[in-house]
């Protein structure tokens, strides 16, 4: 059976509100929490010189955000981004910048957030319920 992550109101908020705020351009930023559950979305500037179609999440946002992990913050367990005019699922620009790690995707879209596995094989579907803690 699947694992269903859980996911908190606030950060689901914090995802579709960078989403909407940096429309028409892609919003990007870093999932905080544990392996099961997304705690915090940190939005980070979108630094790729076509932010219309692609993100890059600032490199300085990344390794504070590493930094802060390995000092008992929370843990880095993923990235998010929108697609300002597309669907809340990987594209094949996602799936060729994917790095196969593991890590957890959100993609937001018209509102939506959908969760993605970067696992080896691609891109595999989560399901997630809102949930505070």
């Amino acid at each position: 059976m699947p694992l269903t992550l859980t996911l908190t109101p606030a950060a689901h908020a914090a995802i579709v509100h960078a989403a909407a705020a940096a429309h028409p351009h892609e919003a990007c930023g870093l999932l905080l929490g544990t392996a099961t559950h997304i705690a915090a979305a940190q939005t980070a500037a979108n630094v790729h010189p076509d932010p219309i179609r692609h993100f890059e999440i600032e490199p300085a946002a990344l390794i504070a955000a590493h930094r802060a992990a390995r000092a008992g913050g929370p843990q880095v367990i993923g990235y998010f981004h929108s697609h300002p005019n597309g669907l809340a699922r990987p594209s094949a620009t996602d799936a060729a910048m994917a790095a196969g790690d593991g890590r957890i995707w959100a993609i937001a879209a018209s509102g939506e957030v959908s969760l993605w596995r970067d696992a080896p094989s691609g891109f595999e579907p989560l399901s997630y319920v809102l949930k505070e803690g």
